[in-house]
């Protein structure tokens, strides 16, 4: 590789970092803005993922508007019900980014539905929110579960031991019951982020979640504040949490 090539590279930056480091969203997601074409440099649309930023001298732009880096914030939220978990909403009706008085562009590491409640981070850090969600990681969450009737034993042996569900297998890592003969109220926990998965899982053998709160992620706990009560952590806090992972 020539002298200039090797430059080149130790100062560009791949599209989806850049925008990641703007507090855009997260890498993965930052891949989708760019395939919908809403990102243009020095006024040209790219759907190309392999494109490289020069920070210093190309002028980056989503959805028209010029993007730069931005510090780096963090926000730990207890998400009430009827908030929609997205930087915006078609419908108009407000999200988490709404409840949080910031002047940085955040967004919501990964989502809890409409009705569910509870701890939830944002952040305009896109490698952070990527270190949080990696499967790899292995980040607990944990959630309480009110179910439409009593959990057996036989459904929450299989629970733990696994079942399939969207062709992959699935489990939770621990299940208890917090208030003693009530077998309706079921504490979990589980490293898988996708999408609506604690329901699903207890979808899949019969049961419907009534009610559903996630106590913690990771080491953040949001559930002694209350509903859309949120806090800015501290640098020093996120790095204490990153160098425990790695």
């Amino acid at each position: 590789m020539k002298t200039k090539q090797i430059q080149q590279t130790m100062t560009h930056l791949r599209l989806n970092k850049y925008l990641s480091e703007c507090g855009i969203a997260s890498r993965r997601k930052a891949e989708e803005l760019i395939v919908q074409g809403r990102i243009q440099i020095n006024g040209k649309t790219v759907t190309d993922l392999s494109v490289r930023v020069d920070p210093n001298n190309d002028m980056v732009r989503f959805d028209g508007d010029i993007i730069k880096t931005a510090r780096k914030v963090y926000f730990l939220l207890n998400k009430p019900k009827g908030v929609i978990t997205s930087t915006k909403d078609e419908k108009n009706r407000k999200t988490v980014v709404d409840l949080i008085a910031t002047h940085e562009a955040i967004f919501p590491i990964g989502r809890l539905d409409f009705n569910t409640t509870g701890t939830l981070l944002l952040t305009n850090d896109g490698d952070f929110a990527n270190l949080l969600m990696h499967p790899r990681n292995k980040i607990p969450r944990e959630y309480s579960v009110i179910l439409d009737r009593e959990l057996s034993e036989e459904d929450k042996f299989k629970l733990l031991k696994g079942i399939y569900i969207e062709n992959r297998k699935s489990k939770f890592n621990t299940i208890s019951f917090p208030k003693k003969n009530n077998f309706k109220s079921v504490s979990v926990t589980t490293e898988e982020g996708r999408n609506h998965f604690v329901k699903n899982i207890f979808s899949a053998l019969g049961y419907t979640v009534k009610s559903l709160h996630r106590e913690r992620y990771g080491d953040f706990n949001a559930s002694r504040m209350k509903f859309g009560e949120y806090i800015q952590l501290r640098e020093k806090d996120i790095h204490k949490f990153i160098s425990m992972i790695k």
